[in-house]
């Protein structure tokens, strides 16, 4: 039991003594104790009473709160105090200081060459035992080894560590320790002076500035480490990710739901939101990526890469004029060389004319676009969204044709209205094609009812024939038609009893295989998992139908309250 709750036991047994005593028993407070009791608190608090005094004569604050002041009821004081809250000297003079130097780790001064009794069976230390080792456990220990035995722990005082003592980092350090950080930073710098002089002994025209240029990488990143910036230390830049606070949010700038469309996961407008304004002082994201030297240098980009895949030596951040020269000097050749060839074409079919006419919009006088302008020529309205058409053409007529396709519909099939064609694909014809089939299906109709006609005649004047030989026909066909009955529905019941017979034999097998089976699953199971063949209770394939029949009548049912009497 530790002295604290010794303490506590003593004093809780002594107020158990108090309270049988009817001498030194607490009286019940009346009220108007209370009420002076209160008085003097407060006189004591205003200043016009003297303080309460401790057992060693010093003054009480009245202004310390009543749960500080108060000593629990098993301290057992007799008066005032404000000794409870104190450090107790029989509990804190059995702690170790936070200043006592003891050693941590393992002491490779005195290693063992066998073990030893009493031991760790796992590394051999003689400081712990075989549940307290944190090496990993070996397939076979040091105690049948003799080999490998593990350093002991050092021997630590009794140390009875106190809160602070226990949660104290550098508890137990020794300062001589860092001597060996500082060593080796002089070795490193010692090292590098050497370097630097023997670099300058080969080559005198070096200097210390490209000596240092790999030093001070991050010297300056920690002070730039603020909120709103992201510093790369690889290119000693920092790049502001947050947009300045008196910035419009882009959202905010046309609030239609028509506008243009704004992600908000990548926070990008790329559309105009006031495209019929004159001027703005945003047009979209896709307007500054396409505007300036943007497109320039994106073109000259590519023609750096074309050219270094054609073999020429040029980069457009090494090299920018060369670039430049070799681009103009292309475009010209190029636009020389598209020049003649169009010229050539045009001398050798001519055509020329067709060439010097105006746009087709002025040419045919119309448009799908609308827009309106003011009498100053400025947009009044903007133009409407051009949205996308199908992928689907529409009112292609193909094969003289002045219809589509399904156009015309007849008894079910599908056709052009201008021939009424029901071939796809097929030439138009025109009137001629709709004569054709108009004649076509008022001859077909006129063929049927002929044919019904006839075929009404025809049944009444073979009635009367037939009526008279119906009677001796009859008889014969019913006699042979009972035997061909009873000739057939016994080869049927042949061939099922067959069917039934094959079936139940398939099963029986199936049975029998199944019963095999979980013989041979119960007696892998019962062995060793270790000693079980690889890939033994696996088989690779489809079951037949009497096989997961089989398996069905078979199979054990746990669930089956009924199961524990089969």
């Amino acid at each position: 039991m530790s002295t604290t709750a010794k303490v506590a036991v003593s004093q809780i047994l002594r107020h158990k003594d108090d309270l049988g005593d009817e001498d030194n028993e607490p009286k019940k407070k009346s009220r108007e104790d209370w009420r002076k009791a209160k008085e003097l608190e407060e006189a004591r608090k205003a200043g016009t009473a003297p303080a309460a005094v401790d057992e060693t004569g010093k003054d009480i604050n009245p202004h310390i709160p009543q749960y500080i002041s108060s000593a629990p009821w098993y301290y057992g004081t007799s008066g005032p105090t404000l000794k409870h809250q104190r450090p107790q000297e029989d509990r804190e003079g059995s702690f170790t200081k936070l200043d006592t130097y003891y050693n941590k780790g393992v002491d490779k001064t005195k290693l063992a060459t066998k073990f030893r009794k009493g031991a760790c069976e796992n590394c051999g230390a003689l400081t712990h035992k075989k549940k307290d080792c944190l090496e990993r456990p070996r397939k076979i220990g040091a105690k049948f080894t003799n080999a490998g035995i593990a350093p002991d722990e050092f021997n630590q005082p009794n140390l009875n560590l106190s809160y602070d003592g226990k949660r104290d980092r550098w508890n137990g350090y020794d300062p001589a320790e860092h001597k060996a950080i500082i060593e080796e930073y002089q070795k490193v710098e010692e090292a590098k002076r050497e370097m630097r002089a023997k670099r300058l002994e080969e080559d005198p025209t070096a200097t210390e500035d490209d000596d240092r240029e790999g030093e001070d990488e991050d010297k300056y990143v920690d002070e730039v480490d603020m909120p709103g910036t992201k510093v790369d230390s690889k290119q000693r830049i920092t790049v502001r990710n947050l947009r300045i606070r008196e910035d419009t949010a882009k959202y905010l700038r046309n609030l239609d739901l028509n506008s243009a469309y704004y992600d908000p996961k990548t926070r990008s407008m790329r559309d105009n939101p006031h495209p019929e304004a004159a001027e703005s002082d945003y047009a979209g994201e896709n307007f500054v990526r396409l505007t300036g030297d943007t497109v320039s240098h994106a073109a000259a980009q590519v023609f750096a890469w074309e050219a270094q895949s054609a073999g020429l030596d040029v980069h457009l951040l090494a090299e920018p004029t060369k670039l430049q020269m070799l681009q103009n000097d292309y475009h010209h050749k190029k636009e020389r060389f598209e020049g003649q060839v169009k010229q050539s074409v045009l001398d050798k079919y001519g055509g020329e004319e067709h060439l010097r006419a105006p746009p087709r919009e002025l040419l045919l006088a119309q448009t799908e676009v609308f827009t309106q302008y003011n009498r100053d020529g400025t947009l009044v309205t903007a133009s409407e969204k051009q949205w996308l058409k199908s992928k689907y053409e529409e009112d292609t007529l193909i094969n003289n044709h002045t219809s589509v396709w399904g156009s015309y519909w007849k008894e079910g099939q599908w056709g052009y209205k201008c021939c009424y064609s029901f071939i796809k694909m097929s030439y138009c014809v025109g009137e001629a094609g709709k004569s054709v089939v108009s004649e076509v299906t008022s001859n077909a109709n006129v063929y049927a009812d002929r044919k019904a006609v006839a075929k009404t005649e025809n049944s009444s004047s073979s009635s009367s024939d037939s009526s008279e030989s119906e009677a001796d026909s009859r008889s014969k066909t019913e006699k042979t038609s009972k035997k061909k009955k009873n000739r057939r529905k016994a080869k049927t019941k042949r061939k099922t009893i067959e069917k039934e017979k094959k079936m139940e034999d398939k099963l029986k097998k199936a049975l029998e295989m199944e019963e095999r089976n979980q013989r041979h699953a119960e007696y892998l199971l019962s062995k060793d998992e270790r000693k079980r063949p690889y890939n033994s209770m696996v088989e690779v394939k489809e079951p037949t139908q009497d096989e997961m029949e089989a398996y069905m009548m078979k199979r054990r049912r746990d669930e089956d309250p009924m199961n524990q009497f089969m």
